[in-house]
């Protein structure tokens, strides 16, 4: 008898697991856009992807590895989150999202480092993100220091002004959502971090406040979601190279669900884009909880 029920068990999650590849997969279709999922319940291993090992434009979805890495730093002893830091007019992004530039659009001021973290993660500044990275001493060592992890699908090779320079440079800028959902479990698991860092990140990712139609769109009110967006701009055709998100959903029973959505090379407006990762999400949600 026992037996006997956990194949019957095994058999409806099976199925279960089907149906949600066909909800998703009929989403993909109907959008004719370039989409990846990459789902993982930590407490139990249980994943499920779909296209989860493609390539796609992160934009602001790497000032989570950004933020990630700088923390290490202050770890390590290099930074401390008080010391102040000069933001030069160099560091100044000419175009894009920064309430920086648009508060000091000369630069010449200073912010203490855990400022400079915040404006990345909660207001996904583009200036904020330049300076760390060149207090991470340039792209090739952020990316040295993600891959030291073990996480082979994230390549952080270009700043946000080089991105500014054509609608292709961001390409350059990749992940796999498989990658970015592995880099969310190591942080999760609380030992690259220590605990004053990890609950720094932690706080800034469930606060930000970007992409409040995406993962968290069709989710019940109150569901915490601490996770990072990635936007990019409309190119002259219509085609949006990056709708992006991925984070941390707490389920009803405290477990932690990782869940990353890649949408690309879309002609969907801003409102069909946002639409499908949150319907995607919704329905990855309701099969894990």
């Amino acid at each position: 008898m026992k037996v006997l029920f956990l194949v019957c068990l095994s058999a409806t999650v099976h199925a279960q697991t089907i149906n949600l590849r066909k909800t998703i997969d009929s989403i993909a279709t109907h959008s004719k856009a370039h989409i990846g999922v990459s789902a993982l319940l930590l407490e139990t291993g249980d994943t499920l992807t779909y296209r989860g090992n493609d390539h796609y434009p992160m934009q602001s979805v790497y000032k989570f590895p950004i933020s990630l890495a700088i923390l290490h730093q202050v770890d390590i002893g290099k930074y401390k989150l008080n010391q102040p830091v000069l933001i030069t007019n160099e560091d100044i992004m000419p175009k894009g999202r920064s309430p920086i530039r648009d508060a000091h659009p000369h630069g010449g001021v200073s912010m203490t480092l855990r400022q400079i973290i915040w404006y990345n993660i909660m207001e996904s500044d583009g200036t904020a993100c330049d300076v760390l990275l060149r207090l991470l001493g340039g792209t090739q060592k952020t990316n040295d220091y993600i891959k030291s992890l073990g996480v082979q699908g994230i390549n952080i090779a270009t700043t946000e002004k080089e991105q500014q320079s054509n609608d292709t440079t961001q390409y350059r800028n990749w992940a796999t959502p498989t990658g970015i959902t592995r880099l969310y479990q190591i942080f999760l698991k609380g030992n690259v971090l220590s605990k004053s860092s990890y609950d720094t990140l932690w706080k800034d990712l469930a606060e930000s406040y970007p992409g409040a139609k995406r993962i968290k769109g069709l989710l019940p009110p109150g569901t915490i979601v601490a996770h990072k967006t990635g936007t990019s701009g409309t190119s002259a055709n219509g085609e949006t190279a990056a709708t992006n998100d991925s984070g941390i959903i707490i389920l009803p029973n405290g477990k932690h669900l990782i869940l990353t959505v890649f949408v690309s090379d879309s002609k969907g407006s801003d409102a069909e884009r946002e639409s499908w990762i949150a319907q995607i999400s919704k329905a990855v949600y309701d099969h894990f909880k």
